[in-house]
């Protein structure tokens, strides 16, 4: 009765652990929110400036429901929100499993945590600078001269961050390639040799997770390829650490 009691304690004392830092990561959503609530038109206005900016004269976003002027501008805030809190989650979830890693594991787990944090802001930033005016660019001019151009406010929104969350996921692909050499699933000359499938697989996520043409689609594939091959160039790496790893004992 004891040995059941006593192992059934540390499990209580990890899931208490993982509730209190879940309950601090929805904390810090809440209060990050809380704060920009106040700015949350001001918020709108500036992730709807790639559109704007390029909309013909006489044309505006509006809003088809009569809720969407104000449930719009809420959403953008809790997704800006849940974006800004992503690295005192990280670290929350990095809190509740480091110590269960060995010191070799912590090394390697700190900068692929920072890396992918900043690659993941990288995508987001991308998609919102060099993306977005690209592509409303070209929807703007292409439509016959006579249709006015009228966006939904809440379609726009949901276009806008399903490409943010596209292309922040998309640029964590080296950080994945590497943990995959890492671990020893695959290797780099096997995906090497595989560079071709890896294109055009490229260009079906693209055609999958962004709007049906052939320009959004490559503004996808592209950078994911490329980031794909800096992935093969940070696996090469993973030899190197394990040879001087082995000579290290060797010296001593």
């Amino acid at each position: 009765m004891s040995t059941d009691s006593s192992a059934q304690a540390p499990l209580v004392a990890h899931l208490i652990e993982l509730r209190n830092r879940l309950l601090k990561s929805v904390l810090a959503i809440l209060v990050i929110f809380i704060g920009l609530y106040f700015y949350a038109n001001e918020l709108y206005m500036i992730v709807s400036e790639p559109l704007r900016m390029l909309l013909p004269k006489g044309s505006s976003l509006i809003a088809t429901e009569v809720a969407s002027p104000f449930l719009a501008p809420l959403k953008l805030t809790f997704a800006i929100s849940v974006l800004l809190s992503i690295p005192y989650t990280l670290y929350q979830a990095w809190s509740f499993i480091a110590p269960a890693l060995y010191k070799n594991e912590k090394q390697i787990a700190i900068p692929l945590l920072i890396s992918s944090i900043l690659l993941f802001y990288g995508g987001v930033l991308f998609a919102y600078y060099v993306v977005l005016p690209l592509i409303f660019g070209f929807f703007t001019t292409v439509g016959p001269g006579d249709v006015t151009v009228m966006t939904d406010i809440n379609n726009y929104l949901n276009f806008v961050l399903k490409l943010f969350f596209a292309f922040g996921v998309t640029f964590e692909i080296p950080v994945a390639t590497y943990l995959l050499v890492k671990a020893g699933v695959t290797t780099v000359a096997t995906l090497s040799k595989k560079r071709p499938y890896v294109f055009l697989g490229c260009f079906v996520i693209g055609m999958l997770i962004t709007p049906p043409d052939i320009f959004s689609q490559t503004l996808l594939a592209i950078p994911m390829w490329m980031l794909f091959e800096l992935g093969l160039l940070a696996g090469r790496t993973v030899k190197r650490e394990e040879e001087s790893a082995e000579e290290a004992p060797e010296a001593s």
